[in-house]
């Protein structure tokens, strides 16, 4: 089987992210939390990356920059999209990794996702304290995750939650 190749997303490839986004969330994605913080505001680009096995599209991943209150050292990972058809071979796990590494690269302290902590805990996630990030909607506080690529950052965040272009 051929390897995963990850490379930044291009124009071309949003179609084919928007159908597995809706093989992968359904149709009632646009009304929870995290997408609408991201509504009307651009992910950052050099943190939408696609995963390709030879001239197959079968993954993507975007962080938006995001506000907790007044911190802006933030971004807000997902969607993080695979194939259904291909769960279940790592590469989830490859788009995140590379995914986090070039956000820490980017100078961001934090990353905020709606998500399974069995999934997401093995890269280092932790809940939330409940009551400290507000997000619009309701959320699961148990689904409510973060990862600090700096240590400490994210003692003492608090409020609510907003996209933004860096």
């Amino acid at each position: 089987m051929p390897s995963l190749k990850i490379r930044l997303e291009t124009e071309a490839d949003a179609p084919i992210l928007y159908e597995l986004a809706a093989d992968t969330f359904g149709p009632g994605r646009f009304a929870r939390s995290a997408y609408r913080v991201r509504e009307g505001v651009a992910p950052v680009a050099s943190l939408c990356l696609t995963g390709w096995l030879g001239e197959r599209l079968v993954g993507g991943i975007r962080f938006t920059a995001i506000r907790i209150g007044a911190e802006e050292n933030a971004s807000l990972l997902g969607p993080l999209v695979v194939d259904p058809a291909m769960k279940g071979n790592g590469y989830g796990k490859s788009l995140a990794e590379e995914g986090l590494r070039r956000a820490r690269q980017e100078g961001f302290g934090l990353v905020l996702l709606v998500g399974d902590m069995p999934y997401y805990g093995r890269f280092g996630f932790q809940p939330v304290p409940p009551g400290r990030i507000i997000l619009p909607g309701p959320v699961d506080p148990a689904r409510l995750l973060a990862l600090e690529l700096v240590p400490g950052t994210l003692q003492g965040v608090v409020g609510k939650v907003q996209g933004y272009v860096r």
